[in-house]
């Protein structure tokens, strides 16, 4: 999978699923573009792959302003890029007429305007090459139909999910090399739980698995990647009752999520 010379790029990578893409990209030998707002984390993080022999730059960058995008995409069209993950993201819980209105904002900012922005940018790059590896980091969200109590949360990953499926089916009638594929996991023990001010009601998985999953999924080329059978179980079953019942359903559970 790797080319000589090749970078891995990842977006949100000083924690979470971001740091684990970024362990298992550097074990590949992938030297790695990482990417986040919080400069200290990613110079830990950095130092660490360093010392396993990983050239590793990192860029402190705010991805909901889309000039910080147009940047990035500027720096890292003069390498060849094997992978990019777009990894940054946040959400909320919360009544809709309750919640912050500009924290939802530049939440479609990152999660759906940043996500855009970089995923044309990397597939033009990776269509010149001949080559790349495009992962976008959605969600379970994003393979239902509504989230009440996370509405804006769950229409930002929605927009996620549909816009990987389509430009995967594009690359596929044009017989490009580049993959794209989304990753759409359910409840993960990150940061976004206290971020988005919430309690999940199932166990989550570890972010290590997480990211170990979606890498191999990748590598196989799937385009809607699911780590764990219960929330496989969940969206298949989902398909079968109507929309109406099955939004009242995730209104109920979503409304366990909510911290007091």
């Amino acid at each position: 999978m790797k080319k000589k010379n090749s970078y891995a790029v990842i977006t949100g990578a000083s924690s979470g699923i971001g740091a684990e893409f970024a362990k298992r990209l550097a074990a590949e030998g992938y030297d790695l573009i990482l990417i986040a707002r919080r400069e200290d984390r990613l110079k830990k993080i950095s130092e660490k792959l360093k010392k396993l022999g990983t050239e590793c730059m990192i860029i402190e960058a705010d991805l909901s302003k889309i000039s910080n995008c147009r940047k990035l995409i500027d720096y890292i069209s003069k390498r060849n890029i094997g992978i990019f993950i777009n990894n940054a993201g946040f959400g909320d819980c919360g009544a809709f007429l309750e919640s912050d209105t500009e924290k939802e904002l530049n939440m479609i900012d990152l999660n759906v305007k940043a996500l855009h922005y970089l995923t044309k940018g990397a597939a033009k790059i990776m269509d010149r090459q001949g080559y790349g590896y495009i992962l976008n980091v959605a969600s379970s969200a994003g393979l239902i139909p509504a989230g009440p109590y996370m509405a804006t949360y769950y229409a930002t990953k929605a927009y996620v999910t549909s816009l990987t499926r389509a430009v995967a089916e594009e690359f596929k009638q044009k017989n490009s090399r580049v993959y794209i594929g989304c990753l759409c996991p359910g409840p993960v023990d990150t940061e976004f739980n206290d971020v988005a001010n919430v309690k999940f009601a199932l166990k989550g998985i570890s972010p290590s698995y997480c990211a170990n999953y979606a890498i191999d999924m990748m590598k196989k080329r799937r385009i809607v990647i699911v780590p764990t059978l219960k929330m496989k179980l969940a969206v298949t079953i989902g398909r079968f009752i109507s929309q109406p019942l099955y939004i009242k359903i995730v209104s109920h559970q979503q409304k366990k999520k909510i911290r007091g």
